[in-house]
Formats: structure tokens, C-alpha cells, sequence
């Protein structure tokens, strides 16, 4: 099998995407699944899914804070800009430059960081397009997909009438093929739309609001999910299936980090501390802020004096005085 130069590329990334599908199809017919059912093969790509996001956990972490020093540092940006506005002369552009770079370089961050997860993630989804391309024209795998799992996958059918293999562009017609595919571009779509509108929505200071950035990530929120629209008829059945539940995990993973680890001043980090106080006053703990500002009044514990013992003697004149 001759390799091009993407080939080459490609090989070693389709080579883990087989034996991880490989791997979960196994586990499947071992529960009871049909080895040559669609069903049995999108279970395996949600399976490459959840293994795949979470490798990228922490590449995850450090998009998120590197999204929000970029939003902080948005002000001084727009100074370095606005100071240079108009001047298009070569010395300009340099300082512009350089001012900018050390900018990054003083809070710690990078413009670029915030798309690694999205850069990690392509040579996956093309590696995928890639191997269920040859296990659908018949060609060679590159490792544990066997010629037997390769044709299995390349002829596995969702409801027996969709192969994994088609997209909307080369379904000759197949009905089931263009409905599924029109259904998963919508729910792509959404759950892009949705993951974006609720970073916008509720974690955002007012004054990242205030941001050119946040104007750039409003346009986007428009922008992104139109990628969906024009290239999901271009895309497999499997490899849409691969890039939906990849949405959905984006999507959940970003309400768990809104809900938990909110930008200070944000709507969600507000709640955050409603919630936060509400769980305090319902076991009774006192509020920190108070704590700090020495508000709390601490009740001081009543002593009682301490009686010495008494003879028996003494007790019953104590008794007859008492009786008088």
C-alpha cells in the first residue's frame, strides 16, 4: 500500500484510532452485541470519543485559563492597538508587534492556546475519515483492524439501511442516509450553538463584555455553527457521529467548568455564591466575609460557680436554719 505524504502523516493516529475501535468493538461482542451491526461500530466510535476528550482534559484546563487571560488583558490590548491605529509604516507594525508578544509573554498566555484542544482533536477526525474510507472501499488497514473488522466496518449499516460509510453527497438517493445526516447536522449545529451561548451568556465579567474579544467571540457564535451546515454533507455517517458526541462532551464539560469554576464577576460565578451560601445557611455555618471582617459575635460560654463539697453535719444546720 503506497502512502502519500497526509498518509504518512496520518499513519501512526490511524493506527491508535483502529486498535482503541478494535479494542471497544471486542468488548461489545463480548456483551452481546453483533460484531457486523452499524450499532455495534457507532457504540466503538462513541467508545474512540470518550477516550479521545479524555486525553484532552488538561490540554482543556489550560484553554480555559489561558480564554480568560486573554480576556483580561483585552483592555491593554486595545491600548497597544488604539496607539498604533493608522500607522502602517514598518517601525510601527514592529513595536506594535513586539509590545503585543511581550504582552503575552508578561501575563503568561497565548492566543493560540485556546485552539489546541480544537488543533489536537483535527488529525483525529481526519484519521477516522480516513479509516472508515478504506474499510468502505476495501483497501488495507494500517493495524488491528483486520481485513475481516475492516469490511464489517466499512459494510455495518445504523437500522440496517444507513452505511457508516455514505455521506449526503455520495448516497445515490438512500433516503435514510440524507435523513440521518440532515438530523446529526442539526443536533451538531444546536449543540455547538448552546455550548458557545452559554460561555457568552453567563461567564463573562462586565468587563470582558466590554472587550473587543468579546465581540469577536459573539461573532463566532453565529459563524461556528454554519461550518456544520455546508460540511456535514460532506462527511460520513460515522465521522458525523464522532463529531456529535464530541459536541456533547464539549458541551458538558463546559457547564461542569461554568457551574464550578466560574470567571470572578461572571453571572455564573454570582450563582456560584448564591448557592454556596444557601448549603451554608442550611447547616448553619456562618458566612466567611463576615468571618473576615470580624462581624461574627462569638458567644461567650456562661461560667458557673463551682460548689464545695459539704459535711453531713453542716447540712442538716443548714437544713434547720432554712426550716426557721
Amino acid at each position: 500500500m503506497e502512502l502519500g505524504f497526509f498518509g504518512t502523516l496520518l499513519w501512526p493516529i490511524k493506527w491508535v484510532i483502529e486498535a482503541i475501535l478494535v479494542g471497544f468493538h471486542s468488548l461489545l461482542t463480548l456483551a452481546g452485541l453483533e460484531s457486523a451491526a452499524g450499532v455495534t461500530w457507532v457504540l466503538s466510535i462513541v467508545g474512540l470519543v470518550i477516550v479521545i476528550r479524555a486525553l484532552l482534559i488538561p490540554v482543556f484546563v489550560r484553554q480555559i485559563k489561558s480564554q480568560r487571560k486573554m480576556l483580561e488583558i483585552s483592555p491593554e490590548l486595545k491600548k497597544i492597538q488604539d496607539k498604533y491605529r493608522g500607522k502602517k509604516d514598518q517601525f510601527s507594525r514592529e513595536a506594535m508587534s513586539r509590545e503585543t508578544m511581550n504582552l503575552y509573554k508578561k501575563h503568561g498566555t497565548n492566543p493560540l492556546s485556546s485552539c489546541f484542544p480544537l488543533l489536537l482533536q483535527m488529525p483525529i477526525f481526519f484519521g477516522l475519515f480516513s479509516v472508515l474510507n478504506d474499510a468502505y472501499a476495501g483497501r488495507d488497514s494500517v493495524g488491528l483492524l483486520t481485513p475481516e473488522l475492516s469490511a464489517e466496518f466499512g459494510s455495518a449499516s445504523l437500522f440496517g439501511v444507513a452505511p457508516l460509510g455514505l455521506t449526503m453527497a455520495t448516497s445515490d438517493g438512500n433516503v435514510a442516509v440524507i435523513i440521518i445526516a440532515i438530523v446529526l447536522v442539526i443536533l451538531m449545529t444546536g449543540s455547538q450553538f448552546l455550548t458557545q451561548l452559554q460561555i457568552m451568556a453567563k461567564n463573562q465579567s462586565p468587563e470582558m463584555k466590554n472587550s473587543p474579544m468579546y465581540r469577536q467571540q459573539k461573532i463566532l457564535l453565529y459563524l461556528l455553527p454554519l461550518v456544520f451546515v455546508f460540511s456535514g454533507a460532506f462527511f460520513p455517517l460515522g465521522v458525523m457521529f464522532y463529531w456529535f458526541v464530541s459536541n456533547i462532551w464539549t458541551m458538558v464539560q463546559q457547564f461542569i467548568v461554568i457551574r464550578n469554576m466560574p470567571t470572578p464577576g461572571s453571572e455564573a460565578a454570582l450563582a456560584r455564591e448564591a448557592r454556596l451560601a444557601k448549603k451554608r445557611q442550611k447547616k448553619g455555618l456562618p458566612d466567611p466575609a463576615d468571618e473576615a471582617s470580624g462581624s461574627v459575635a462569638v458567644e461567650e460560654p456562661i461560667k458557673t460557680q463551682r460548689q464545695q463539697p459539704v459535711s453531713k453535719s453542716r447540712a442538716k444546720k443548714q437544713n434547720k436554719k432554712g426550716g426557721r
